[in-house]
């Protein structure tokens, strides 16, 4: 079954870390990239830019409506994710617990819902 792992961190947290910081990080993300790649739970994964590039989109009376921004004020921000293949959702929440960011921030797991062809 497939998980969507999305990633929160406060933006303005991450901002503030210094440059070591965020380059062992990145590190530690690329050895965990690596490993799902390797493991074969794998499908897809992306950082985001930050949020204040980020346009929301709403049809309402047939109009369409942008505002610049995510539609939630949040303390943490979506930052990224990874689709995994995992057996079940214990296996997926193992997997998301190995992200780092889930020690600065949290890991939303969610089932993807597949559609019949």
């Amino acid at each position: 079954m497939q998980y969507l792992l999305l990633i929160y961190q406060n933006e303005a947290e991450y901002a503030k870390i210094d440059t070591g910081t965020t380059q062992k990080m990145s590190a530690e993300y690329e050895t965990f990239t690596q490993s799902i790649i390797q493991n074969g739970n794998f499908k897809a994964g992306d950082r985001l830019r930050p949020t204040t590039t980020a346009t929301t989109v709403r049809v309402r009376d047939g109009k369409t409506l942008t505002t610049d921004g995510p539609f939630a004020e949040t303390r943490e921000q979506l930052g990224g994710y990874y689709l995994v293949e995992a057996k079940d959702l214990n296996a997926a929440i193992e997997i998301a617990a190995r992200i780092p960011s889930a020690r600065v921030g949290s890991i939303e797991v969610r089932p993807i819902w597949v559609y019949d062809k």
